[in-house]
């Protein structure tokens, strides 16, 4: 059950009113709930039962220090796909023997200072990644445990920009060469080849697509056993989707269809596990939308009401430099108002304030009528929010706070203009 809801009129999250929030903090305001991301991590490892399996939460959604305690706390590791990502998830407690480095591009230095911090292990993208990981851990005494990622050549849908395992993506080694490489990798002095890794895309939202995707993982595991290499771990990937359209529900609300009637991690993999399951393998995923994205919102205000022959625009103060996937991707987010009322419903385009045509949060949206002043939320937002922000119009990055039943706090302050 979600933790945001209207009450009396005023949306909530958890016990606290979030327009208590805007006025105390002010806006733009990233928005967090404890109990949503505790809730979602629970719903995934209950999804596993007894299935030996880590989960690796992807830094990369939200790299809050707070959140990533939390999340550490939880008992799960982290995936990294930067040095400083690496560094955050060391200092919020996650310990190395529960850190993966995926990425196509790591450098040398970073991958010298994952080997010296002794992580689990690195999702390596190519032949030449693997000469050079051999190569530094020949000279730092080390050895590197490697998953090869292998382009499954899987359509998984959505925007063209979230597409990652196709044959015209960046990401991975062909699958077919996977036999072929592992055996020459296993070869190397200071490489331990563990198994595969697959990344299939992000944001999807049908079980049949990660079925597909097990059934083609179970595949090239059992081409390569019958090739001579040992395959220890399978790494699954992430991308598993959320629900971005009617995640708050509301007499008063305009009607939006959820993109399906159950949407989690745990409704999307479960057809999936019993593929996994017959592998006999430490079986690993890499959430990082699932864990925070139902957690978290952006607040903002209006400012303006602007009226054309052709539209009806709110300008608020909010902007793609808060939150770039509408303009980045199209990506939807559902915009409702922080109270209740019985204004009519209206079809605006809801923009920022930045000097480019790019910067809206929505087009064509029907809402409730707003005015300057009013306060709305743009739901869903704790993944690839804060994570994506800029100071693009030398705009100062939000403000963050966590909600913990009553209680709140800032866990980043807002960036002022001395910080710029």
């Amino acid at each position: 059950m979600s933790v945001y809801g209207y009450r009396d009129g005023a949306l909530h999250v958890e016990s606290v009113p979030l327009h208590l929030l805007a006025g105390e903090y002010g806006t733009p305001l990233y928005v967090y709930s404890k109990r949503a991301i505790h809730d979602d991590i629970r719903r995934i490892e209950d999804a596993f039962a007894d299935t030996p399996h880590l989960t690796y939460y992807a830094v990369k959604a939200n790299a809050n220090r707070a959140l990533l305690r939390l999340i550490a706390g939880e008992g799960l590791g982290a995936d990294v796909a930067s040095r400083g990502e690496l560094a955050l998830a060391l200092g919020a407690g996650f310990p190395p023997s529960k850190i993966t480095f995926s990425g196509v591009g790591k450098r040398d230095d970073e991958i010298a200072y994952a080997l010296e911090q002794e992580i689990l292990a690195f999702n390596v993208e190519s032949t030449e990644e693997i000469d050079v990981l051999n190569d530094i851990a020949g000279t730092l005494g080390k050895r590197g445990r490697i998953l090869l990622r292998v382009n499954l050549d899987i359509d998984a849908g959505g925007h063209a920009y979230v597409s990652t395992s196709m044959r015209h993506n960046k990401f991975g080694m062909p699958w077919e060469r996977a036999r072929e490489i592992l055996l020459w990798a296993s070869g190397l002095t200071h490489i331990d080849v563990r198994g595969i890794h697959s990344h299939i895309g992000s944001q999807i939202t049908k079980p049949s697509t990660f079925l597909h995707a097990a059934e083609a993982i179970a595949g090239v595991v059992r081409m390569l056993r019958e090739g001579g290499v040992t395959v220890h771990d399978v790494d699954f990937g992430g991308g598993f989707g959320v629900q971005y359209h009617g995640f708050v529900q509301h007499p008063s609300l305009p009607h939006e269809e959820p993109e399906a009637h159950e949407l989690s991690t745990a409704a999307l993999i479960r057809p999936a596990l019993p593929i996994l399951r017959q592998l006999g393998c430490t079986l690993s995923i890499q959430p990082g939308r699932s864990i925070v994205a139902h957690g978290g919102v952006l607040l903002t205000r209006v400012l303006y009401r602007k009226v054309t022959q052709e539209k009806t625009f709110l300008i608020v103060d909010g902007a793609m430099t808060d939150l770039i996937r509408p303009s980045l991707y199209h990506a939807f987010h559902q915009i409702v108002p922080l109270a209740i009322t019985s204004a009519p419903h209206e079809v605006v385009d809801v923009v920022g304030p930045v000097c480019e045509s790019g910067d809206f949060f929505a087009h064509d949206r029907t809402i409730a009528q707003l005015h300057r002043g009013d306060h709305i939320a743009l739901m869903c937002a704790g993944a690839y929010g804060f994570a994506q922000s800029s100071t693009y119009n030398a705009r100062p990055r939000p403000a963050e706070v966590l909600v913990d039943g009553t209680t709140h706090a800032i866990i980043r302050p807002r960036e002022t203009v001395e910080q710029l």
